[in-house]
């Protein structure tokens, strides 16, 4: 990969969105508000400068959780352009180059001998800077935020479509503003993105109400399935095929499960446990969270194949429950013991 040399990797991206005059966005599996809203706002930017630029989400990643569907989609493709080689590749929100979901997008190296070039922009601690070029700002609240900077950066005025997208982002990897991530300049963005017209208490209703019976009822089963261990400092619940089926639930609706986990009091990690629907992959997701500063939730991650943030992170497993709970109490107690 390229060194970014005397200039800042932000100069560097920025130049490199300037001068490139084909390009596509993408973000990782399974997006979450934050990867949805940043991929649009970029997308929409680069639009607005004129440039060819597409926007990739797999067709498997349809359809979006419900909370999501107000957004456009413009300049959406559901496969990767064949002229990808030509094009400059921006990821978005992306830890590493294995959460993204096409193959083609999984080579670094490129096609005929010809490296794609990145730009990998994003705001985990635990990037693996996959990018020709990385801009990865972990003390930024979210992709979001970075997204926004890089925009005034390019002398675009953000559009209603701009605003909302990253408005999304912003409140969804905050928390609302609640999580610690959240600093000053989440604020300053907020006040930005309502000047430029977001409709606070509309977005806050397409996002965290109407919300589907079959979300309710889900979470009523994962609420009946908490499990605590080691006098509740791990808190854990999990939902089944068998839990989506009788709730009528998508897998997009066990979103919010592990919040109210984490907020038990005692919780030093909350994890809620999932199948994927009709058994994908044959593997479970687990999502974790920290309540507990002395643990960093994306070191167990990690070591699965999973990552994220201190406070959130997540992976896939193919262990059973009694496994995989004993493997999370001794990652929990670990941290503990060495803080």
């Amino acid at each position: 990969m390229a060194e970014n040399g005397d200039r800042s990797s932000r100069d560097w991206v920025l130049e490199e969105l300037r001068r490139s005059d084909k390009l596509v966005v993408i973000t990782h599996e399974n997006p979450d508000g934050d990867a949805l809203g940043s991929l649009i706002a970029m997308q929409e930017i680069l639009t607005a400068l004129g440039k060819d630029s597409a926007m990739f989400i797999d067709e498997h990643e349809f359809p979006l959780p419900y909370e999501y569907r107000f957004l456009p989609l413009s300049g959406l493709v559901s496969t990767p352009p064949e002229d990808l080689a030509e094009r400059t590749i921006v990821f978005l929100d992306c830890g590493n180059l294995e959460r993204n979901p096409a193959e083609a997008f999984q080579q670094p190296g490129g096609v005929g001998g010809t490296p794609y070039k990145i730009l990998n922009i994003d705001h985990h601690h635990d990037n693996t800077m996959f990018g020709t070029v990385n801009l990865v700002d972990a003390q930024a609240s979210c992709t979001a935020e970075i997204i926004y900077g890089l925009m005034g950066g390019l002398g675009v005025k953000p559009t209603l479509t701009i605003a909302e997208a990253l408005y999304v982002g912003l409140i969804t990897d905050t928390g609302r503003f609640m999580y610690q991530n959240t600093g000053a300049a989440a604020h300053r963005m907020a006040a930005g993105l309502i000047e430029a017209g977001v409709d606070v208490h509309e977005i806050y209703r397409r996002v965290y109400e109407d919300v589907p019976y079959g979300k309710l009822a889900l979470l009523a089963r994962g609420l009946a399935n908490v499990h605590r261990f080691d006098g509740g400092v791990l808190t854990m619940t999990s939902l089944s095929e068998s839990d989506y089926v009788a709730s009528d639930a998508e897998e997009s609706y066990s979103e919010g499960v592990i919040d109210h986990l984490r907020a038990v009091q005692g919780t030093a990690v909350a994890a809620l446990v999932r199948d994927r629907r009709g058994g994908a992959d044959g593997a479970r997701k687990v999502s974790l969270r920290a309540s507990d500063e002395r643990v960093d939730v994306s070191k167990i991650a990690r070591q699965q194949g999973g990552g994220g943030h201190r406070q959130a992170a997540g992976f896939s497993t193919a262990m059973d429950w009694d496994e995989l709970v004993a493997f999370l109490r001794d990652q929990v107690a670990a941290q503990l013991a060495r803080a």
